[in-house]
């Protein structure tokens, strides 16, 4: 291969190895941490503890006294009826579908005491970090309470139901237990952890909105570069080897036989 060409290899894989080298660390410190992480703790599971069950004594109404209600409230579309505990409560969750007088229907939840039949409203502040007290393993300690109505695709919260409590806890880790107001339950527990991995994801992804896009086309970009920079290396070591030009220099020539 003549010098031209040896030059245009080496030149290619500097510049490309320049390029996508801060890439290629971002994806091998992601890796490394995404493989020396247990996930369980990650996603906090380690931190909530079960529900507390319900006494099978217990006397409940019938699921039909809350729905007479919302019939009243003009609800003619049921999705399903969950009996759920609340602070050792009894709560009905009535999801339900209410259409508008554009045509479009929106599913909606309404709580009920399953003890009386009455429509309830959504968790209060108190109820909430009451509860989330109760489900957290760690220590009681509340930092801060937040009312989420909206969050956008970098919150920790993200596509999840809205409106939510945020409890911040001060140990461990900053936890913060999600409570989802309309629905009454946990959602989701974040620490310091999981928002590390959450930040090393999106840059592993390269999905800088959402973060969970591995089709996007910047990561594609990016995994052809990375091809194209390892191809031209191992291009440039078999150019560049002494073993091979060694090899290539001490070639016999043929020997021509004259006649």
């Amino acid at each position: 291969m003549n010098r031209t060409w040896h030059l245009r290899i080496r030149k290619t894989h500097r510049y490309l190895g320049v390029f996508i080298g801060i890439q290629f660390l971002l994806w091998t410190v992601g890796g490394l941490y995404f493989s020396w992480s247990n996930l369980d703790d990650i996603h906090g599971d380690h931190l909530k503890r079960p529900a507390v069950g319900l006494s099978a004594s217990m006397s409940l109404v019938s699921p039909s006294v809350p729905l007479r209600s919302l019939q009243q409230k003009g609800v003619d579309s049921i999705l399903n009826i969950a009996l759920i505990e609340v602070l050792n409560q009894p709560i009905y969750q009535l999801n339900y579908r209410m259409q508008h007088g554009n045509g479009h229907a929106m599913a909606q939840v309404q709580l009920a005491d399953a003890a009386t039949g009455q429509l309830r409203g959504e968790l209060t502040q108190a109820e909430a970090t009451a509860l989330a007290r109760q489900r957290f393993a760690g220590p009681s300690t509340v930092e801060r309470v937040e009312y989420l109505t909206s969050t956008n695709g970098h919150h920790e919260y993200r596509e999840k139901p809205l409106p939510a409590y945020a409890i911040t806890f001060r140990q461990p880790a900053h936890a913060t237990v999600y409570v989802a107001a309309q629905l009454g339950t946990v959602q989701s527990v974040r620490t310091d952890p999981w928002r590390i991995f959450d930040l090393l994801w999106m840059l592993h992804t390269m999905d800088y909105e959402g973060r969970d896009d591995i089709n996007n086309g910047l990561l594609r970009a990016f995994s052809i570069l990375g091809l194209l920079t390892i191809t031209s290396g191992f291009a440039l070591y078999f150019v560049s080897s002494p073993q091979l030009r060694r090899k290539k220099v001490n070639r016999p020539k043929p020997i021509t036989l004259q006649s």
